[in-house]
């Protein structure tokens, strides 16, 4: 009877632990959870850039004389495919965040969303 308490004790710990493996959002769903339609400058993007750019680039920080504060900026740059180049870190272009980790690939689908749905300010 001893044995079989300890076996049952042992693996209901075992299967305790097995369960405590981390994942983020990301790892697990993909961007498939991502929802990308119907972005809005206001409410998908702004929080991406001021999480990410807006402590470098801003029209008070203003480094590299980049600011991505104000939708008339931001989209100077979208059009242009800087936007993405960089938070891609596609060649050619200087990786952003500097010295960072790339943004996660659901907040760049979400900026690739917005730009192919018109660079709209809503």
């Amino acid at each position: 009877m001893k044995n079989t308490t300890k076996l049952f004790v042992f693996l209901v710990v075992s299967i305790s632990f097995s369960a405590c493996y981390y994942n983020n959002e990301e790892d697990l769903l993909g961007t498939s959870g991502c929802s990308t339609s119907n972005m809005s400058y206001k409410t998908d993007i702004v929080p991406i850039l001021d999480l990410n750019c807006n402590g470098c680039h801003s029209s008070i920080a203003n480094l590299g004389n980049v600011a991505l504060d104000n939708h008339t900026e931001v989209k100077k740059y979208a059009q242009s495919m800087a936007l993405v180049g960089v938070i891609e870190h596609s060649s050619g272009f200087s990786p952003m965040p500097k010295n960072g980790a790339k943004i996660s690939d659901c907040d760049i689908s979400k900026i690739k969303a917005w730009i192919n749905q018109g660079i709209l300010n809503n």
